[in-house]
């Protein structure tokens, strides 16, 4: 309306609003024109550069340096002690810290200058005064503080001389240094002022004086985002105190344990020069021993740096798991625990979920409450309000357990209440499962009773549900008595013996005045009655007049035969005495049997009487215990997590028509939207179909299944093969899951609609009845039920590709028709891609988003073309293509204009969602308004379960981890650390402050490959605030086998790398105080860092000891008996190990277990996970982490990775397995094992074993892991047959030829080429890089050939100088082999031949000279293979770098067949154990087991899946 008041309508095309008014061509000066081009990047570049870590968070990394200064001054200092500080000499040297301050500002500030180099053309000018004002005020600090810390001291040495040379040696002024200290320091005061002022802050941030837009101008770049970030007094209070802590205890940790100890050692190195080498050193007069030093301190260093990881997930644990505690997470998580605390369901559902009826009812919640004493406490007819209203929503909950198949019918009568309330009863009616069998053992407990009524009253007020069955089941009784019994004689006696009855009741005399031997007597006849009213059969009414003769002879001749004169006397009307010896009642009138004494059958059977009497017979006749109900775990698990969470805080829930409303969305591309009878039945090459698969993994549910279907559908094929289809797809990851759990929402407020609006009568006939009366009011509130639900809930799907699908007539076409069939209020929006007539001829490609909906029309019910079944309802001419950037933002960036109201839930498509979380929306959609701190939120989160977690061990492990992120990872992230950010799906954004804030996905190609994440940066940034909430759980699912989820894990590093570049976290960690910068680097890319760190510890450490081995310098060392035994060194490798083994993975998980499950059932799970070798599984993850994010910040070519969401129980080719995990894994393994092995055979603790057991153990474990674990987890991986066809496999593979259209899988030249496509656009500082770090290889060589025998300790560099000489003749020879292939191998095949076997001939001729004449040993062959190998690669991969270069001479080739050589070598060195391994049957059966533990807990018989027995498979799916 304001747009319309405001531009008109139809909008004008001469507005200035939009655009800017157009101006002929010929008026348009030059300077216009240039004005008018891209204008670039002028503010920040994202250069590709590890730097990018210091640079972002350049705060943390300058303080971690400056206190590592501190502890190693205190430390060197005489004592050690931490009093020494004041000492005058010490604290003056610690004031040297400054200095470092200075340098390290300096360069920062160098950083800003080359990383914003390339934006200098287009960089506004002030913007280039700040970093060039920067740069030199820090080069001025350096210069002025080293300059007056030299006059500080008298007699200065090192450096500190050299400096008062340079100035002159003028008298010692330690005032100036302490003024310029203090100047220098004004800034970081003043920052300490307005970090404990933060509300002072937000204020200065946000006002426009010079003066503070000067200052400002200083700190950052003028720009909105970014300002105002800061949150209240107490959350400051609680995230600083959480690290204040942390620091303390790290700090502490690393003095004395990894600092302090090395300083002793250090000392005693440098002041015995070592002078002994065992190859030809370079600087063998160098002092101090300076190389020692460095391998000796390099890996306690990189230790130091990442171990407050360590320390952040110890306490994070801790913290999370008391927040959770007070958050009353775990307090319901059994069935026992939900049967105990049940009578307090009804009014927590009532207080959480059902409006408040006047503005000033407050209800109590948090640990106050107490609902069972409430409920209790209640009059019956508050109680029957309550209980209606707690009716239907249970009785929703139970009836979508048995439509999704969770539980069979039986079980859903036992946990169903009645919908429709009896008003005669004047009793609590709980769900039957809760008083199951009670009934019966009341019957065998009066019978058998013979003490008085007291003992028998007491046992029985014990237990509340005894007491409440057993009054419900008197009152049913006498009030189904009561309807059938309608003569005015049998009225007299019902109500005479009725009123008997609880006279003895009320004064505790029924055992004393009643005869209750013959209880179980009428007990039985009761239940035959029952039986008889479920049929309700007209020939059944003698029967039934027979079944009441004999009740009111057992009651009046056994039970009751003290009070039988009376009672006869009453019912006709005078003294009547039974003749003695008559059985039968007189045959004048006997009871019952006239027409219209009874009445039966009942003509019209209401649902309100078959509820009444099925649930009686429930209560007469279950006898079992109903302990195990409901028997299905997720059934279970949802239940409990359910009335567990009406017990946390929760805001009030609105009334419909007041609640917020959202919309949900759903990027979809072509995944599966419903499995094909075909998909379900084809067969895997073990003869294992995914429809015999579910059947064995979800045995429970297929057998609901089928009862379900045998009721509903009975002899219609087609709608059972539809069934199935459906049955099927809601147990993968499909599209018609998450549609259907998205679409519980507009369910729930349909049914919240109605209660709303429902008036007392209508809800105690129940909104169940509701649907199946025929009154136009009952049809007119429920239409306004469902109109409401549609104006506050929608709900698309964003099928980026169902334009074409329709086009081409494909499956997912129609089955995406087929779902807006089925939910007549889904929406689907697509980009339309049409050929446009312009003009007359000419014809232009146009893009439209599109919305549909499904045709209201009769044609929506034909069978004609797709095309005509849905109906467009906004069509929107785009400029161009959508799908400029990632496609998934992309998708969703394009549609989210087809959403409406006021949240937005983004959902993914392997997402699922239940009807009791669905009930629990409005609440949520409620903290939009509440306050978090001094804002209120612009994202919810909430939890997500992971569904996939039974599938097998590994989907076990991964369901585990990200379940405890999820948890209690984002619940201390949201509080009290204030980081969380939006890390997927399926929290809530407030759509109005996104839409106008930048959206919710950002889709700039490679650098927003994890968009999830930059909603979270870009809302924090922009003065949102992002919070969790746990009441609330959505299903996902994740992926399940160890290709998928290591495609996963590369895909999330790739995006961590990518967001190490971004301009989003250089602005959090800048704009963020101390504390929290922290927070928000240790949680984002600083987790894949420290990972990084932990592998690159493992690299420093092993090279130092190759170093130190081959040099000479560890026997030299271990002579002075000054290195023996490096306490240090060792506790610094068992750090970096808790990560390396995944135990710091555990601890959350463990914590969350204990929480949610109980501490007993974290303990046991925590053994099983590390029996089933959960370790190798976080092992092997690592590698994972660190290979792709290192390559990510090197090279670049970050890209969306698909894991494909199916079920994966197929074995995984070995060449497939070599083409996922050859350079993340292996590489790196065979290295480590090199390594290794090196150090083995040539270190000084090779005579010690214990101590290299201890050092490397964890190593040795990191190698086998990286190797082995694919093949590990692969199942089949260890039978004969599968690695008979995995080398065929792979020999083809090996030897096929690449090309174009080749590919990988098909050929390894094409695999090779695409494993080098990051080397073909990175930079040349990335080529630099690489060609450095290749040069570690060359070390090998040059180390090990002095060790050889036939060198005889010759330690000249012509030693060296000659094994090139020889590496260069291996190459000739590899050279003329290939060219020999090339020239001679088809026409000369003969000729070729012999120059092979000369070759061959030659190399063995050799190798017998030098064992016969220079003595050379088997060790000594060895050891060559261990020097030349690795140089090999080394050049190989030198080679790769420089790819044009050698290219241009024409060696490329050669390049291609030395590589194929290494993979041939790679290959054969992991096939040959694996081979072994399969000859022995018991390893696979080992394996199987492992793999698959989880699957065997649950009764499955895997080893049938795998075996594929197709006969009992063909059997299950015909039954």
């Amino acid at each position: 309306m304001i747009l319309t008041n405001f531009f008109g309508w139809p909008m004008r095309a001469d507005a200035d609003f939009f655009c800017q008014p157009l101006k002929p061509v010929d008026e348009r000066n030059e300077g216009t024109i240039k004005a008018d081009k891209q204008k670039g990047k002028v503010n920040f570049v994202e250069l590709r550069s590890f730097w990018h870590i210091f640079r972002s968070f350049d705060r943390m990394w300058s303080f971690f340096i400056l206190a590592l200064q501190i502890m190693i001054i205190l430390a060197w200092s005489e004592g050690g002690s931490l009093g020494n500080i004041f000492d005058p000499l010490v604290f003056k040297e610690i004031l040297s810290i400054f200095i470092t301050s200075s340098i390290l500002n300096l360069g920062k500030a160098t950083l800003d200058i080359i990383f914003n180099w390339r934006a200098r053309r287009t960089m506004e000018f002030m913007v280039k005064l700040r970093y060039v004002l920067k740069f030199i005020l820090a080069a001025m600090w350096v210069v002025l503080l080293s300059v007056t810390y030299a006059y500080t001291w008298e007699k200065p040495t090192g450096i500190i001389r050299t400096i008062k040379n340079w100035f002159g040696n003028g008298p010692d002024q330690p005032s100036l240094f302490i003024i310029a200290v203090v100047v220098y320091l004004l800034p970081d005061m003043l920052a300490a002022v307005l970090f404990a002022l933060p509300l002072l802050r937000r204020k200065l941030e946000g006002s426009d004086y010079k003066l503070m837009r000067l200052i400002m101008w200083w700190s950052q770049t003028r720009l909105f985002v970014g300002r105002g970030m800061h949150e209240s007094a107490f959350s400051l209070f609680m995230y600083t105190m959480f690290w204040v802590a942390l620091l303390l205890t790290k700090f502490v940790f690393s003095y004395y344990v990894e600092i302090k100890p090395l300083v002793e050692p250090t000392k005693d190195i440098m002041k015995f020069p070592i002078n002994h080498f065992r190859w030809h050193e370079f600087f063998p007069r160098a002092k101090g021993n300076i190389g020692v030093v460095i391998s000796l301190w390099a890996p306690v260093i990189l230790v130091y740096f990442m171990d407050t990881q360590i320390w952040y997930t110890i306490f994070s644990t801790l913290v999370g798991g008391v927040y959770g505690a007070f958050q009353r997470l775990g307090e319901i998580r059994t069935l026992g625990m939900l049967r105990s605390r049940f009578d307090s369901i009804p009014l927590a559902v009532n207080d959480c979920l059902v409006p408040v009826e006047t503005s000033d009812a407050r209800r109590k919640k948090g640990l106050r409450s107490n609902f069972k004493n409430r409920f209790k406490e209640m009059t019956h007819e508050d109680k029957e309000k309550v209980a209606a209203r707690f009716a239907q929503m249970w009785n929703e909950i139970v009836s979508s357990f048995r439509e999704e198949d969770l539980i069979d019918n039986r079980e859903k009568e036992l946990l169903l209440v009645p919908y429709v309330a009896d008003q005669g009863l004047r009793v609590t009616q709980w769900p039957p499962f809760l008083l199951a069998s009670m009934v019966p053992i009341a019957v065998d407990m009066a019978k058998d009773s013979n003490g008085k009524d007291r003992d028998l009253k007491k046992r029985i007020e014990n237990d509340y549900y005894f007491s409440c069955a057993i009054k419900e089941c008197y009152a049913s009784c006498k009030n189904i008595i009561n309807d059938l019994v309608h003569g005015e004689q049998e009225k007299r006696v019902i109500n005479t013996i009725f009123t008997e009855v609880e006279k003895c009741i009320a004064e505790d005399k029924v055992i004393t005045d009643l005869n209750m031997q013959s209880l179980p007597d009428l007990y039985n006849k009761f239940v035959e009655l029952v039986e008889f009213l479920k049929k309700n059969d007209e020939k059944d009414r003698v029967a039934v007049i027979k079944i009441f003769q004999d009740m009111l002879e057992v009651v009046t001749r056994d039970i009751m035969e003290d009070q039988l004169p009376s009672i006869l006397e009453s019912s006709h009307g005078g003294s009547y005495q039974r003749p003695e010896g008559m059985t039968a009642w007189d045959n004048e009138y006997q009871l019952f049997q006239p027409s219209g004494a009874i009445k039966f059958p009942l003509e019209v059977s209401t649902e309100a009487w078959k509820e009444k009497v099925n649930r009686l017979e429930l209560l007469l006749t279950v006898k079992e215990s109903a302990m195990d109900v409901p028997s299905n775990l997720e059934a279970r698990r949802r239940l409990t997590f359910f009335t567990n969470s009406l017990f946390m805080d929760m805001p009030d829930a609105p009334k419909v028509r007041n609640t917020i409303s959202f919309s949900a969305l759903t990027p979809y591309y072509n995944e599966h939207v419903l499995f094909s009878i075909k998909d379900l039945e084809e067969e895997n090459e073990d003869g294992v179909s995914t429809l015999f698969y579910l059947q064995k993994i979800y045995p429970d549910e297929w057998k609901n299944f089928q009862e379900r279907i045998e009721e509903e559908l009975k002899d219609n094929e087609e709608l059972k093969e539809e069934a199935l289809r459906q049955w099927a797809s809601y147990r993968g990851q499909t599209l018609t899951r998450t549609v259907r759990g998205m679409m519980y929402y507009r369910k729930a407020l349909v049914l919240e609609a109605f209660l709303d609006m429902a008036k007392h009568e209508d809800l105690m006939e129940g909104y169940k009845a509701a649907g199946s009366i025929s009154d136009e009011e009952w049809k007119s509130l429920i239409a306004q039920c469902e109109a409401l639900a549609d104006m506050k809930f929608a709900y698309v799907v964003s099928c980026q590709q169902y334009g074409n699908d329709k086009r081409s007539a494909l499956s997912n076409a129609q089955d995406i028709l087929q779902l807006m069939r089925t939910y007549p209020s889904l929406r689907v929006a697509y980009i339309d891609v049409v050929e446009d007539r312009v003009g007359e001829k000419q014809i232009e490609t146009a893009y439209y988003s599109t919305l549909v909906k499904v045709a209201l029309n009769k044609d929506s019910e034909s069978a004609g073309p797709v095309q005509n079944l849905d109906q467009v309802i906004y069509r929107i001419k785009l400029p161009g293509p959508a799908i400029l950037g990632e496609g998934k933002p992309e998708n969703q960036n394009h549609a989210i204009i087809f959403t409406r109201g006021e949240g937005l839930q983004t959902i993914d498509m392997n997402q699922d969602n239940y009807m009791e979380e669905a009930l629990k929306m409005r609440n949520l959609l409620q903290e939009f308004l509440t306050e978090d701190g001094i804002r209120q939120p612009s994202i919810l989160g909430v939890r997500e379960h992971i569904f996939t977690g039974s599938v097998s061990s590994l989907a076990w492990f991964m369901s585990n981890q990200e379940h405890s992120f999820v948890t209690i990872g984002q619940r201390l992230l949201a509080n009290p650390l204030k980081v969380r950010f939006h890390y997927g799906h399926p929290d809530v954004f407030d759509r109005l402050f996104h839409l106008t804030r930048g959206g919710v996905s950002k889709a700039s190609r490679s650098i927003n490959l994890s968009e999830d994440i930059f909603a979270g940066f870009n809302s924090t940034l922009r003065g949102g605030n992002v919070t969790h909430h746990e009441y609330v759980q959505v299903g996902k699912g994740r992926d399940v086998g160890l290709n998928q989820i290591s495609k996963f894990e590369a895909k999330v590093a790739n995006g961590n790398g990518e967001q190490t570049l971004s301009r989003d976290i250089y602005r959090l960690g800048h704009r963020f105080d101390f504390f929290r910068m922290l927070s928000c680097y240790f949680t984002t890319v600083g987790f894949y860092f420290s990972t990084l760190l932990t592998v690159f510890t493992v690299y420093v450490f092993l090279y130092g000891r190759l170093y130190l081995a081959l040099s000479g310098l560890e026997e030299g060392l271990a002579t002075q008996r000054k290195f023996s035994h490096n306490h240090a060194l060792q506790v610094a490798l068992a750090s970096q190990s808790l990560v390396q083994l995944g135990f710091l993975m555990a601890l959350p998980m463990m914590m969350e277990i204990g929480l949610e499950k109980g501490f007993g059932k974290a303990l046991s799970e925590f053994i099983m996970m590390n029996l089933q070798l959960a370790s190798v599984f976080f092992t092997f993850s690592l590698g994972t982490k660190t290979h792709y994010y290192g390559r990510m910040l090197l090279h670049g070519g970050a890209q969306y990775r698909s894991t494909g969401r199916g079920f994966v129980v197929f074995h995984a080719k070995f060449a497939e397995n070599y083409r996922l995990y050859s350079r993340s894994h292996f590489v790196k393994g065979i290295e480590l094992m090199t390594l290794l092995i090196v150090y083995q055979l040539f270190g000084q603790t090779s005579h010690s074993t214990i101590a290299y057991i201890f050092v490397t153990s964890s190593m040795w474990f990191l190698v086998l892991t990286w190797l082995f674990a694919p093949f590990l987890f692969n199942p089949s991986g260890f039978e004969w047959a599968k690695i008979l066809d995995d080398w065929s496999d792979w020999n083809k593979w090996i030897s096929n030829r690449g090309g174009i259209g080749v590919s990988p899988e098909k050929s390894w030249e094409s695999w090779w080429e695409i494993e080098q496509e990051h080397l073909k656009h990175t930079g040349t500082l990335g080529i630099i890089f690489e060609i450095i770090l290749s040069l570690r290889f060359f070390i090998y060589q040059y180390g090990l050939v002095y060790q050889l025998t036939i060198t005889n300790n010759n330690k000249s560099i012509v030693v060296y100088l000659i094994s090139w000489l020889v590496i260069l003749v291996m190459l000739v020879i590899l050279k003329i082999i290939s060219v020999g292939r090339r020239r001679f191998g088809a026409n000369f095949q003969l000729f070729f031949r012999l120059i092979k076997f000369m070759i061959f001939v030659s190399f063995f001729a050799i190798l017998v000279v030098l064992i016969v004449l220079l003595h050379m040993t088997i060790k000594d062959i060895l050891v060559c293979f261990l020097a030349f190998l690795p140089t090999g690669w080394g050049i190989l991969l030198i080679a790769q770098a420089c790819r044009p270069l050698f290219r241009v001479t024409g060696l490329w080739g050669s390049v291609r067949a030395l590589a194929r050589a290494y993979e041939v070598i790679m290959g054969m060195l992991l096939f040959t154990p694996i081979t072994v391994l399969s000859w022995f049957p018991f390893v696979s059966e080992f394996q199987t087991r492992m793999l698959f533990n989880q699957a065997f807990s649950r009764g499955l018989q895997i080893s049938r899946i795998l075996g594929g027995q197709k006969k009992e498979r063909a059997a299950s799916t015909k039954d």
